[in-house]
């Protein structure tokens, strides 16, 4: 799949001779056969081949490499683990690669004012591993935690299973230390709660890498409750499970997480990791609470009776830590598990309110049907976070394209009940072109303006977020001809 690319000046050959004599020779990518492990991210249907990648081992290199980029007003993309699941790492084909997973030194865990202060590079998971002895944690966990970066995390604004009660990595990051697409360093926020002025790490945090590089994240850091129980429950289709989320939620108990795997994604998890979930379950729901002891037994005890009373057939408790991890087991290896019963699949990301849950459910059974292809389902349930797993055969033909617009038909029902096209995975390449759907043509070009206010010059991640290169970038004066872009429909002069 062909991506648009941004207008250029100067060449990527001008970047690298401006770094060299800077950054060490190793840290500079040119190498054909290297270069092609660099070009895609978590969305492997997307593959562009950079033309150079630089391995920044410290924020000075981030910057002069984003300065000279600057400078000769070439492209670059930042890329922490490469995990994203839509594209938002996607090289640009003229552009430089900037890849920030060396940066991995976690300078500070603070356990008086709860804050930690680490390189973009550092593991999601190694930040709880290192608080966990002073008895706090980090709250946001997608399903790649033991993999994906914390700058990943600050690009997608990511969530995770637990994201219902402790919110998203917005909720948890006090301070960013940027490299601006100009080349300046700058540090939004403050360690301290509330900074006054605009709410420019809100701003970036979430921005996919098109408003800067982080070099630098203080998070805010949760106490380690005092109690855990996780609850595995079995039932007969997804409407039960789905109709004892809303009894749970409605009972006013907000779980730490609840999530719900549909019969074939259990499938897949059964054949992945033998996670021995009830047998025959058409849908399994997976409820953890967490807080004060006399609490969570309260609300565990409501949550049993609610679960028996919508059709439960079989209900486990896990009550330490092994337990917990063998529950959690399957949720967490869902994604890459339904490699095991198929060739390809894509991982869709909408949200719908929680209410519209069964109607969406029952809607998107009906296109998988009528379109033959199979949809695997895996979601945060407490949030209406839907995570349809479209599978498919690339070497069959035609089969690409079905799944591709069932992907797109999930999307739109998102869309017609009231929800949006991603809850945590972001915009990247892969939903651009579906922005114009939830957005009118003003509201994305305020949003535009507030992309050009950071990068004037269009060169931070080039062709994300936005269905069109609306080239805020482009510079005044005499040009010869239509732009290329403009000339193949793929972008517009405003």
């Amino acid at each position: 799949m062909s991506q648009p690319q941004g207008d250029t000046a100067g060449t990527a050959a001008d970047v690298l001779e401006d770094l060299r004599g800077h950054l060490p020779e190793e840290c500079l990518i040119t190498d054909p056969t290297r270069l092609a492990a660099y070009d895609c991210d978590g969305l492997a249907a997307y593959r562009v081949q950079p033309a150079l990648v630089v391995l920044t081992d410290t924020p000075e290199y981030v910057r002069r490499a984003v300065q000279a980029c600057a400078a000769h007003r070439v492209p670059f993309v930042a890329r922490g683990s490469g995990t994203g699941l839509s594209g938002g790492a996607l090289p640009h084909a003229d552009g430089v690669l900037l890849v920030t997973s060396r940066l991995r030194t976690l300078h500070e865990i603070s356990a008086a004012d709860q804050r930690a202060v680490v390189d973009p590079g550092v593991i999601n998971l190694q930040v709880s591993k290192a608080a966990n002895p002073e008895g706090y944690y980090f709250a946001p966990d997608p399903s790649s935690q033991q993999i994906c970066s914390i700058g990943g995390n600050v690009a997608e604004n990511s969530g995770g299973a637990h994201c219902l009660k402790y919110g998203f990595t917005a909720n948890h990051v006090l301070a960013l230390d940027v490299v601006t697409p100009e080349g300046e360093e700058v540090t939004l926020g403050t360690r301290a709660p509330d900074a006054p002025g605009y709410d420019l790490v809100g701003a970036f945090v979430g921005s996919e890498g098109t408003l800067g590089v982080a070099t630098g994240v203080t998070v805010r850091l949760v106490r380690l409750p005092q109690e855990v129980r996780t609850i595995l429950a079995g039932f007969e289709d997804t409407d039960q499970a789905g109709a004892a989320t809303s009894a749970i939620i409605a009972s006013g108990i907000v779980p730490a997480a609840i999530e719900i795997m549909d019969a074939l994604a259990i499938e897949a998890a059964e054949a992945a990791v033998s996670c021995g979930y009830p047998e025959g379950a058409g849908a399994v729901l997976v409820v953890e609470l967490d807080g004060p002891a006399q609490e969570v037994a309260h609300e565990f005890d409501a949550v049993e009776q609610i679960c028996h009373t919508e059709g439960c057939f079989e209900l486990r408790v896990a009550t330490d830590a092994a337990d917990r991890a063998a529950i959690w087991k399957g949720r967490k290896s869902a994604f890459a598990a339904v490699g095991r019963i198929s060739p390809d699949y894509i991982v869709q990301d909408g949200v719908v309110p929680r209410t519209a849950l069964p109607q969406v459910l029952r809607r998107m059974t009906e296109i998988s049907a009528e379109k033959g292809v199979r949809v695997a389902n895996v979601f945060h349930a407490g949030d209406g976070n839907l995570h349809p797993l479209v599978l498919f055969d690339g070497s069959v033909e035609g089969e690409t394209e079905r799944a591709e617009e069932v992907s797109g038909a999930i999307l739109d029902l998102c869309l017609e009940h009231g929800g949006s096209i991603t809850g945590e995975h972001g915009v990247g390449a892969d939903k651009a072109k579906h922005m114009p759907k939830m957005f009118t043509a003003d509201d994305l070009d305020t949003q535009q303006m507030v992309r050009c206010a950071f990068d004037p010059d269009g060169i931070a991640n080039p062709g994300k977020v936005y269905p069109t290169p609306r080239l805020c970038g482009e510079r005044p004066g005499r040009h010869t001809g239509p732009h290329p872009l403009q000339a193949q429909g793929l972008a517009e002069i405003f």
